[in-house]
């Protein structure tokens, strides 16, 4: 009997023993069934369990603390990756810190910087081009092609942006009294017509903000753009300009843009004042119907949506520069990514450079990273089928063109040296009050081209 109760009590164990591991079996594939199911939210797998940490190096000083934020959620998601914000101040000096990261060693994995920066320190990034086939198609037609820096990609747009007459609809409606079509507006006629309708009922046809960075970059850079369609032919006429070949005075597209800036000259809000460049002063005056017209981007929404008492219509038209409304730029807008995602290939080890492309995937097609981007930062995104709608109104004219394909390539400004739109923006500044002639604006420009050689 001893024997027998000896040997049931073994035959208890073992089986409880079995059902032990046969209970931890089931719940190791249910666990594993549950990790394969879960939401794509997290980029965490096996081969990133790995503890990583990445820096971000942010140019876009005004929205840093969106950028935390998003970061934050990221690590929540993705507990093994951590990235530090390394921030710089609106309007300092953001390259130099940049070129002082460089210069120690410690350059942070990921760059948000202007594309010509990146051009210039090309040799320092990662090349994309083995993601180059999958931004294609998660941007809008002809994005990755504005963004090649040398035929590369070395970086992956996040926001876009484009520019001409911004036009306040009430404003302009209420001077002319008759509906406004902004498709009316072919060639630099009809402009003018329109501004002397606006201009005798009492209110400003247009404002133009004094700033070198506006006259010198955005523009006088117009000229180089429409010389051609094709970027390469745009260089092309630049080298002519610093080799002493070319020349201003005889050409057309210079010469119809300063056309047309002298119609804006005359019909400027700040006329007697016209270097006052009080950004927030020009943008509410524009908001609030001071101003019919207003040459900016859709950019200004960061002032103009804040704003209360402001109308509530507004779009953007080309600026003409030119009486034949074919002309390439009578029905384009100038348009743009200005700012690019760069990962560093001189410090980075391989796990923080994937870490890197991770993050920077999931910032741009993820819910979170389209909100914090589209809805916080109000920018506009160059990427399809997104996630949140943009409050931005003005971005909203500006896709409309975008969409139809009618857009100016502006990317031959990537390829000019850092100082050139304070240099020919300051000979801008001089003609816009008057101070100088036509003659000695294009005298100043070509000088500027021939001692950037």
């Amino acid at each position: 009997m001893k024997l027998k109760r000896i040997v049931i009590l073994l035959s208890i164990v073992l089986l409880s023993m079995l059902v032990a591991c046969s209970s931890n079996s089931s719940t190791s594939e249910n666990d594993s069934n549950n990790n394969s199911n879960s939401g794509d939210n997290s980029n965490s797998n096996e081969e990133q369990s790995e503890d990583v940490k990445i820096t971000f190096f942010n140019t876009s000083a005004e929205v840093n603390e969106v950028f935390e934020n998003l970061f934050d959620k990221y690590h929540e998601l993705n507990s093994n990756v951590t990235v530090e914000l390394i921030p710089t101040p609106i309007g300092g000096a953001q390259i130099e810190k940049f070129q002082s990261l460089l210069a120690s060693g410690t350059p942070a994995t990921i760059a948000n910087l202007d594309a010509g920066a990146i051009l210039q320190y090309k040799d320092k990034f990662l090349d994309l081009e083995s993601d180059r086939e999958k931004y294609e198609q998660l941007t809008k037609p002809g994005t990755i092609d504005r963004v090649l820096l040398d035929g590369k990609f070395l970086g992956v747009p996040w926001t876009s942006q484009g520019y001409g007459l911004l036009y306040n609809k009430r404003a302009v409606e209420d001077a002319t009294g008759e509906s406004f079509d902004p498709a009316s507006i072919r060639k630099r006629d009809d402009l003018a017509t329109l501004f002397e309708k606006i201009d005798a009922a009492g209110t400003a046809p247009v404002v133009i903000h004094g700033a070198d960075w506006s006259l010198g970059s955005h523009y006088t850079g117009l000229g180089y753009a429409l010389q051609s369609q094709d970027v390469d032919e745009n260089l092309a006429f630049v080298e002519d300009l610093k080799n002493g070949e070319a020349d201003l005075s005889q050409n057309k597209q210079f010469n119809g843009l300063m056309d047309t800036f002298d119609l804006l000259k005359k019909y400027n809000l700040r006329k007697d004042d016209p270097l006052v460049s009080d950004y927030n002063l020009d943008s509410t005056a524009f908001a609030k119907g001071e101003a019919a017209f207003y040459f900016m981007g859709d950019w200004t929404w960061a002032v103009i949506g804040q704003l209360e008492g402001r109308d509530d219509e507004f779009g953007v038209i080309p600026v003409p520069i030119s009486n034949n409304p074919e002309d390439y730029g009578n029905s384009q807008i100038a348009f743009s990514e200005p700012k690019l995602f760069a990962i560093d290939d001189t410090e980075s080890t391989e796990a923080q450079q994937k870490a890197a492309k991770d993050l920077i995937e999931w910032m741009l097609t993820s819910e979170e990273g389209q909100m914090a981007i589209i809805t916080d930062m109000g920018l506009n995104m160059p990427y399809e089928n997104l996630l949140a709608e943009s409050p931005n109104i003005i971005s909203h004219s500006v896709d409309e063109y975008v969409n139809k394909g009618d857009v100016i390539n502006i990317s031959v400004m990537n390829y000019f040296q850092p100082d050139w739109w304070s240099k020919v923006g300051a000979s801008m500044q001089k003609y816009l009050s008057n101070n100088i002639e036509r003659e000695e604006l294009y005298n100043e420009f070509e000088d500027y081209w021939e001692s950037s050689k």
